[in-house]
Parts: C-alpha cells; structure tokens; sequence
C-alpha cells in the first residue's frame, strides 16, 4: 500500500555532464538549472480548447450515441471563458483529442481532420504530448457503417484507422486503438456494425485487426488499450490478446467516481492487479464529483444524468482532498506513466456531473489549485543555481522529466527520467 507522502519512486539522482563549446568539461561553473516538464503524463481532455472539434466529453456512455454534436452538451463550452486555456496549459502536460468516428466522418469520406488538426497543433505548440481518443469504439460507430456487409465493414475499419493514424504519425504521439473491447460483444444499447463484427468474428478478431493496422499505419506511436470494466473480465481479454501477439504497448484503465472516491486501497489493488502484465498503466479518464454523489444503486453510470447538477462549498472540499489523495495513490504506483483527468471545466462535462476542476462560470475550484499545488508546488523543482563539479558534472535529486540548463552565455535543454538519469548538454 502506497504512503501518505505521495510519490517519492519519481524522484532520481540526476546528473548532467556540462560541456563548453570545444568539447572540454565545464568544470566549477555556476549554472541556473530550472526544471520545464515532468515525465509523467498529466493529462486532460483538450475538447473545447482553441480550435477543438465538437465532440463531447460526455462521448464514453452508451447514451451518448444519440447525442447532438451540435448541443450545448457536445462541447466544453467553458473554452470560451476567459483564460480557460491558460489555465489548462498552466496543469496539463498531455492532451486527449477527440477522434469519436461517428462525428469525424459522418458521412463517408468526410472527415473533421481541419479541426482535429487545429487542436493537436495547438497542443504541439505548446510543447504537450498528444493523444488521439478512439480509433475505434462501437459506441459512436457512424450509422452508415450498418448499410454495409461484415467483409465491407472490416476493410472500412481498417482504412479508418489507416487514414487517420497515418495523417496524424508524428504529430499524435498515442492512440487509445480500440475503447471498451470487454463488453462489446454483448453491447445491446443500439445495433451498430462494430459489435455485429465481434459477434461474428471474434472479439479478439476485431481488436487485432485494429491494433496490427495503427502499428503499421504508425510504427512510432504507443498503442493503448482502455476499458472502464476494471474487473477480471478484463484481466482475461488482455491475457487473451497478449497470447495472440497483438502489439499493446499500454493498458488503459478508467477511473470515473460519479458515485465517490474509490479509496486508496481500492486504486492500488486495481493498479497491482493490471501491473502484472508487465505493461504500462495509463489512467485514462478520472473524474471526481464536487456536488452530490450519484447513488450507489446505479449500475450503468448513464442512466443518471441530472439536468441541473450543482456543485457545491461541501462538495467542492471534498473533491480537493480525494484528488489529492488519488493523485498520490497513482503517482506512487511505479508502473503508472499517466493519468487523464476527464475535464477541465463543469459546463458541457459527462452526464453533466460537475465534476470540472473548474466551475461553470470559468472559476478555478479547490480541486484545481490543489493539484496545480501538487504538480506546479510539491513535485516540482524551483529554479536553483548550482555549480558543477571538477568533471564538469552538475548533479541534483529531482524528478524526472525536462531541465534548462543555462550556463556560460548559453542554454540547453535536458530530458532526464530513471532509464536515463544522466545526459549532457554543451553551452556557451
């Protein structure tokens, strides 16, 4: 069980060789070391940021398949207020775009790439990691995709993954490929081509297609698995594929506490669990209410949407200290390389929960200043300036991640994590 201190396994001993122009070691040279980005991923959906399409944050329901992409709820309409994305880039180091099919091509042939576009080079401007969230996912599959035969719908998929993992290569670093593989043979909210697929070819049919055509379509990027079925079930279908060689590089879990904070315990049993494939662990989508909780009798989370659904002073406190205490609970977690909380902001948020780090009006709540406390405060080195020894070595604890190293009329950056805990940098 993780400590109370949070995530001390992030922190190296690191070291940075300073070389001058000619090669030679900068040896006893003051140097201002100011630390620019950590390696760990802390992501947020960019949906509603500059230039971003109109797909919701509400797409991973069921219910969302009927959604209006046009509606005030497809969007995170808090994008407008003032500041909004200064706030988000202030926090966030990784961004989840939207590639939900049944928007991005609606009729066949036409794509939202332009505006797809417009939001990663937005996110790439800014120096943050991109995601692309999902290649393919049964809810949200476009409805014209039923008019055509199982051979028809197969080689759609695959071209889809292909024309949209291979424009973005380069640009979008990771791909959730498939969304929700555990229960979409049996999903039964609406008919749609992706499950008539699985239920005739297979479930791991369908995932190894889509897996095997994003590695070809892009070698470069990490391929993730998500699912929000955190049960065994899952363990087996990861066992399944794994045994079948389809190329995973990262489990994705999913973390939405509409109905309460799972409790420590419950995080890190879920993390030890999913750790023994010897993957990396992304938590991909966390949400945590500030308002009343949803009830505990609730099955499928989509069945409770509330029209007007208010934060609260009590529940805006209590949001602040389980974020804290997940956020902890992750971080300490060694196999965990990133975590995507759901949302920015209130307004247009899943299920319209208030479950935003920032209210509707655009007004940060607790929860944002105290993980901007972590991430900005607890876990991140202040500016320092520090001399290198007689090799030219500066050597510091810190955690991994991005360093500016300025020196002799000149400045380098340095990526430093625990693989490579040391690296040089030549000034001057």
């Amino acid at each position: 069980m993780p400590g109370p201190t949070g995530p001390e396994g992030r922190v190296h001993d690191l070291a940075l060789l300073v070389r001058r122009p000619d090669g030679a070691p900068a040896a006893e040279v003051e140097v201002r070391l100011e630390q620019r980005s950590h390696a760990f991923g802390f992501g947020c959906i960019a949906f509603g940021m500059p230039g971003a399409p109109g797909e919701g944050p509400g797409a991973d329901a069921a219910s969302a398949a009927d959604a209006d992409p046009t509606s005030p709820d497809a969007a995170d309409a808090t994008a407008d207020a003032p500041g909004l994305d200064e706030l988000w880039l202030d926090l966030f180091s990784m961004g989840t775009v939207p590639f939900y099919w049944r928007w991005y091509e609606p009729d066949p042939g036409s794509t939202g790439a332009a505006q797809a576009w417009r939001t990663v080079r937005w996110l790439r401007e800014h120096g943050r990691r991109v995601k692309g969230h999902p290649l393919l996912w049964h809810t949200l599959a476009p409805p014209w995709l039923l008019d055509l035969d199982d051979d028809e719908v197969e080689r759609t998929i695959r071209a889809r993954i292909r024309r949209e993992a291979g424009e973005f290569a380069g640009a979008v670093d990771e791909w959730d490929v498939i969304n929700e593989t555990v229960i979409l043979p049996r999903f039964t909210a609406e008919e749609n081509a992706v499950t008539r697929l699985a239920r005739a070819r297979g479930r791991a049919h369908v995932v190894a297609m889509a897996f095997e055509t994003a590695r070809q379509a892009d070698p470069a990027a990490r391929l993730v698995l998500n699912d929000f079925d955190l049960t065994p079930r899952f363990e087996e279908v990861i066992e399944e594929l794994l045994g079948l060689g389809v190329p995973i590089d990262a489990i994705g879990l999913q973390t939405h506490m509409h109905q309460g904070y799972r409790g420590e315990e419950q995080i890190h049993e879920i993390l030890e669990r999913f750790s023994r494939f010897g993957l990396p662990l992304e938590l991909t989508e966390t949400t945590l209410v500030s308002g009343d909780l949803m009830p505990a009798h609730i099955e499928d989370l989509n069945d409770h949407q509330v029209p007007d659904w208010p934060s609260t002073p009590e529940g805006e406190a209590r949001q602040a200290d389980e974020l804290v205490r997940h956020y902890r609970t992750v971080l300490a977690h060694p196999q965990v390389e990133s975590l995507t909380y759901w949302g920015l902001g209130d307004e247009g948020a899943w299920l319209g929960a208030p479950a935003g780090l920032v209210r509707r009006d655009g007004t940060p709540k607790p929860s944002y200043e105290a993980l901007r406390g972590l991430i900005r405060g607890q876990w991140w080195r202040d500016p320092v300036t520090v001399r290198t020894d007689a090799e030219g070595v500066l050597r510091f604890r810190g955690f991994a991640g991005g360093y500016r190293v300025e020196a002799l009329g000149g400045a380098a950056e340095a990526q430093l994590d625990g693989a490579a805990p040391s690296a040089t940098v030549t000034l001057g």
